[in-house]
């Protein structure tokens, strides 16, 4: 193997990596963003109120995307172990 393969495959590693966090990190943004327009519009700084939408809309976020998330990492797998004997070889 050599290093241009070995930088290959670590870059379709992170890629991977950023393409299933993706959606998530983009919902907790926004639930952040709204949640604090509503703090400075209320002038309410509690810090659970952060915390608590974040964790809800994760949890849900989760619980719907966790096929999608499942079905690409296995895809990405099964590619990377049946492309392995022309790295090896």
């Amino acid at each position: 193997m050599t290093t241009g393969v070995a930088v290959d495959l670590v870059r379709h590693a992170v890629m991977m990596a950023l393409f299933v966090a993706a959606p998530m990190l983009i919902a907790a943004l926004l639930v952040g963003v709204i949640v604090s327009l509503v703090q400075a519009v209320t002038q309410v700084q509690e810090q659970t109120l952060t915390f608590l939408p974040k964790l809800a809309v994760m949890g849900g976020l989760f619980g719907l995307l966790l096929p999608w998330i499942l079905d690409r990492l296995v895809a990405y797998t099964a590619e990377l172990i049946r492309s392995l004997p022309r790295w090896v070889g």
